[in-house]
């Protein structure tokens, strides 16, 4: 059976995928949140752009070493590459098992109770078209990493135009001035000092801002991908970033920020108050963004258990390539009815996220520090880093404020992770194990 994955991927649905697997739910939930923490206009809008920049220099680092290694795993080969097996097989196994499925399962809830209010369905029904849409996600990219390429050019092509509506909605009928230079600190309702609040803040923010890094799980699809990879990321990180600051200008011209921190539903209630259908229109506009991204997730990860595979550290049939497809259909499948799994017993994933966070901002971490290691190789680049080493040093020092202040105030779900994280050092061992058995055999 074939182990060439089949290069169909452009510029512009690369270019897409980064977009549309960064905006998803969060923007349209995170801002409440975040002026919970930070309740005045200039820290509610400086963490966004604290959280842009730190995904900004994420995205220089990121794109010099996918410029490196163009391979299908994205940072599962770039861990491997600089750090030897466990720390990559950690990554993989967390993606498998928490971090995208949950992902991918609280997505799928999002989508059912946005869609519930342009359609009202009981609750059993709403989980049997969640299940439908991951299955129905799945086969269209078992059928072909073209078919999820064109979806998330569609789906985010879709959901930047309902971004703009609202931006211009709230720039143009918005009438609550915006002082952006109001950092006046009191305290919040939670009572905490303010660079607790701030690295609290950032946990919905970074939540909001991850994705982009999907771009290079796909890269040995991608034609020509030392030059297109770093491109599309780039962009993508732009795009959001100007999007993400753009929106929450426009919340706050439309709400008072004391409203915003109070509401379930920020982007509904803003628009409402200058239109009437605003709470449809964003219903529509949150289905469309959460299908999209939830197509991206099914169609980009699997790559990274396939690349686990083939380095005899998974079960064998992950690493398999369909002979007519040509894409990796046993880890697309085994991931959706992991998530599927996860929907019916778990049935939310609101408890999940930070600790969700907390793993994937350590594994960032991680993976940016490797372009020192390559650096120190010199390895041929199609891509230097802006300002290197100050750039991938600010991402690293925001990403280990993110980390530890979670730990500090957020303990339970940081242990979690870290207890989740043990038990895939014990899984690790197995799989070694077996390949060192199977190798001797």
């Amino acid at each position: 059976m074939s182990h060439q994955l089949k290069k169909q991927i452009t510029l512009f649905s690369l270019t897409m995928i980064a977009v549309g697997s960064s905006i998803g739910s969060g923007i349209f939930r995170a801002p409440s949140e975040i002026a919970g923490y930070l309740p005045t206009t200039g820290w509610m809008l400086g963490v966004w752009v604290a959280g842009g920049m730190v995904a900004l220099c994420g995205a220089l680092t990121f794109a010099e070493i996918a410029s490196i290694f163009p391979k299908a795993g994205g940072f599962y080969v770039f861990l491997k590459e600089a750090f030897g097996e466990l720390p990559a097989f950690l990554y993989s196994w967390s993606m498998l098992l928490v971090i995208n499925t949950g992902s991918l399962a609280a997505l799928t809830l999002v989508f059912t109770s946005y869609l519930n209010e342009l359609i009202p369905m009981p609750e059993n029904v709403q989980l049997a078209v969640a299940v439908f849409t991951i299955g129905l996600l799945t086969i269209m990219n078992v059928l072909g990493v073209k078919w999820g390429g064109v979806f998330a050019s569609v789906f985010t092509s879709a959901k930047l135009v309902g971004i703009a509506v609202v931006v211009i909605i709230g720039f143009v009928a918005g009438t609550y001035a915006i002082n952006i230079t109001d950092f006046t600190w009191t305290s919040n309702t939670q009572n905490l000092p303010l660079v607790s609040s701030f690295g609290l803040a950032l946990i919905g923010v970074s939540f909001s801002y991850g994705g982009y890094q999907h771009a290079t799980f796909i890269a040995a699809e991608v034609k020509d991908a030392n030059r297109l990879v770093p491109r599309a990321m780039l962009m993508g990180i732009g795009i959001v970033c100007l999007a993400y600051l753009s929106v929450n200008v426009a919340y706050l011209k439309l709400l008072p920020i004391e409203q915003i921190a109070a509401s379930t539903g920020v982007a509904s209630e803003a628009i409402s108050t200058v239109w009437g259908l605003g709470a449809k229109f964003i219903s529509f506009l949150i289905v469309l963004s959460v299908l999209g991204t939830i197509g991206i997730y099914i169609l980009t990860a699997p790559r990274i258990y396939f690349a686990m595979a083939q380095d005899g550290l998974f079960f064998k049939q992950f690493a398999e390539i369909h002979p007519r497809y040509q894409t990796p259909f046993w880890a697309i499948i085994f991931q959706s009815f992991w998530t599927i799994v996860l929907l019916i017993f778990w049935k939310t994933f609101s408890n999940l996220i930070t600790y969700v966070v907390f793993v994937d901002t350590f594994f960032f971490f991680l993976t940016a520090a490797a372009i020192f290691k390559f650096r120190q190789r010199k390895l041929k680049r199609n891509y230097s880093t802006l300002a290197y080493p100050i750039t991938p040093l600010i991402f690293m020092a925001l990403s280990a404020f993110v980390v530890v202040n979670t730990l500090i105030e957020k303990p339970e779900q940081a242990l979690a992770g870290l207890f989740f994280l043990g038990l895939g050092g014990v899984a690790y061992v197995y799989f070694k194990w077996k390949r060192a058995l199977n190798i001797k055999n």
